[in-house]
């Protein structure tokens, strides 16, 4: 029997992107048996970390792959400086909703989405709905704003910059890579020895 090929979830890196907020949700879909974690960027220069961690992106912008299952977009300040050259991503972003692959923004990332009207029509989260305010003059979808730390809507999960478990949970949840993403959740937040509050 023929051994079927890995759907490609996208992680979009940038200089000074929040590496800790990827570190969950990647880890688990590259060890999967059905998902391959690539890294996509705006170039093929290594990109750093804000932790320092240098990358080697295996696209650039200009030669992603055509499908894939999954396009995640980690934090940074970045995200809201369009003078930063952020803004580059933003075909990539689109190609990903018309072919119904996952679309994922933790953090700025989400506030990035908020400005591009990516989150008008959707269930959504990030930094307080007063920071997307300020941050996206563009965002008109306030009303759809939850106060949770996580949100997965119409094939877009959204996450605030405190919330990298979260996003993780919904991502896999969303992509069916976990049999019980609740028990793995739990298992992460609290530990083997939950602490006494």
């Amino acid at each position: 029997m023929q051994q079927q090929s890995k759907k490609t979830v996208l992680v979009y890196v940038f200089d000074g992107f929040a590496d800790w907020e990827g570190s969950y949700v990647s880890a688990e879909l590259n060890q999967s048996d059905a998902f391959a974690v690539r890294t996509v960027a705006p170039d093929r220069a290594p990109k750093r970390s804000m932790g320092g961690i240098a990358v080697a992106p295996d696209y650039a912008l200009d030669d992603a792959p055509g499908e894939f299952a999954a396009l995640l977009l980690i934090g940074g300040n970045a995200w809201l400086d369009p003078a930063s050259g952020i803004d580059a991503v933003v075909p990539l972003v689109r190609r990903a909703r018309a072919q119904g692959a996952l679309v994922g923004g933790i953090c700025n990332a989400a506030t990035f989405l908020a400005e591009h009207g990516f989150l008008d029509e959707c269930a959504h989260t990030g930094n307080t709905l007063e920071y997307v305010q300020q941050c996206a003059p563009h965002y008109r979808g306030a009303e759809r704003f939850v106060e949770a730390q996580a949100v997965a809507d119409d094939g877009i999960v959204t996450a605030n910059g405190s919330a990298a478990l979260e996003f993780a949970r919904e991502v896999l949840r969303e992509l069916g890579a976990k049999d019980d993403p609740d028990a793995w959740f739990k298992l992460h937040k609290d530990g083997f020895y939950p602490e006494a509050v």
